[in-house]
């Protein structure tokens, strides 16, 4: 398997390859023929794989690093203790999703009712007591779909998650102190006020649900197949999926505030500008906002189809605005900053806001409730000889503070 530089090096390859193919046709002032679309457009493929596998590729490079600074050694006193009961928990709650409540033995029945999800808080919400088979899954695994829900979820990747204990609104202040200044103080002079200024948004607790997954008896009684690694996987990507679509298009009343939806235009394309942006509207986005905010962790964040219209972008000097990147861990950039990928973001449009740029942290707050349930369904689909599998997780949005992203609008006509 090539390592993560060689995969770069490869994919700078092609991208100079793209660059000649326009290059060529700009420098004898004319339309890209058939057969250079064609070969343009193979290579723009090969480009987006190779970028799919350079990350792959470094976040096993990651975790091979990290794996191997893990003493595995036993842990004396409290710790191997704690161990050795987040370990039985684990191991019982393997047990509980192969086989259910009637194969645990008394034991494992008595861990997992240490676990068991407040019927009474959960009740109210609509969701399964634990009569019905719900338990709050071990940290190991909420730690798969967390990362699950982290590799499908740009949101996640970029804003600040928090965790609560409880699903309550959560009241969250918002300040932006970027207009006012400090002063001259002259001597025996009184010093003047001014007010910090602040607004509230607030942070709900929407209960998501990773719709059914079906699991056949078959593979429950497979020991070879890794039944927790799986169902995680599959769980966090669909949990993912949908929070990652609210947090960036939610309508802010029975959904999450979307960052799409709040954020503030910064550049309105000029008329013909449907589908497209020219050069000078991209820097007037980034001209936007305000340089308060640009010592941060500042970027754009687009779908692929708004990735393809600005690939083909260059500056008055004619030098191509998109620059893939050679080095490990460092995005590709778009007028020297980064760009993060994210298909629920509006594609280019006639009044869409197809661009955002900003600092997405500053700009965007997550919440999680720390627990994550899952619920077997033993007897529903016994016929079909299967078991039906639900994850919940509840979590909300919104924009914190509307002055550290700007977005970029297509004109209407």
């Amino acid at each position: 398997m090539p390592t993560s530089m060689q995969l770069r090096e490869q994919r700078a390859s092609i991208w100079e390859q793209m660059k000649e193919v326009m290059e060529r046709a700009d420098s004898e002032g004319r339309e890209l023929s058939g057969e250079e679309r064609a070969k343009y457009d193979k290579a723009e493929v090969d480009l987006d794989r190779l970028g799919d596998d350079i990350a792959r590729q470094e976040r096993f490079e990651g975790r091979d690093r990290e794996f191997s600074k893990i003493d595995r050694s036993n842990a004396p006193g409290e710790v191997a203790e704690q161990a050795g009961e987040s370990r039985g928990y684990n191991e019982a709650f393997t047990a509980w999703m192969r086989g259910g409540t009637e194969d645990l033995s008394s034991e494992q029945r008595k861990v997992l009712r240490t676990g068991w999800v407040d019927g009474r808080e959960l009740r109210a919400q609509g969701v399964a007591t634990p009569s019905a088979g719900g338990y709050t899954v071990p940290a190991e695994f909420r730690a798969k779909v967390v990362e699950k829900m982290n590799f499908v979820a740009s949101m996640r990747q970029l804003a600040e998650v928090i965790s609560t204990d409880s699903g309550a609104n959560l009241p969250w202040p918002t300040n932006d102190d970027t207009a006012n200044e400090g002063a001259i103080l002259d001597e025996n002079t009184q010093v003047t006020e001014q007010d910090v200024t602040f607004g509230t948004a607030s942070l709900d607790s929407y209960m998501y649900t990773s719709k059914l997954v079906r699991v056949s008896y078959q593979l429950l009684n497979d020991s070879a197949f890794a039944l927790d690694s799986w169902l995680a996987r599959v769980l966090g990507e669909r949990i993912g999926r949908i929070q990652n679509k609210h947090f960036t298009i939610g309508a802010g009343t029975t959904l999450p505030d979307g960052i799409v939806t709040s954020s503030t235009v910064g550049k309105q394309g000029t008329t013909g500008q449907t589908t497209s942006i020219i050069y000078e509207d991209l820097v007037d986005l980034t001209d936007s906002l305000d340089p308060a905010y640009l010592a941060g962790d500042v970027r754009f964040m687009m779908s692929q189809g708004a990735r393809k219209m600005v690939r083909k972008l260059k500056d008055t000097a004619g030098r191509p605005l998109w620059e893939p990147s050679l080095q490990i861990g460092t995005p590709d950039t778009l007028l020297g900053y980064g760009v993060a990928l994210n298909n629920y973001v509006p594609v280019p449009a006639a009044s869409a806001k197809s661009i955002l740029f900003g600092d997405f942290r500053e700009a965007y707050v997550i919440r999680d409730v720390s627990d994550f349930q899952l619920l077997r369904l033993t007897e529903r689909y016994a016929d079909y000889l299967q078991v039906g599998f639900l994850g919940f997780q509840r979590s909300d949005g919104t924009l914190q503070n509307g002055a550290a992203v700007r977005a970029y609008q297509h004109s209407a006509a």
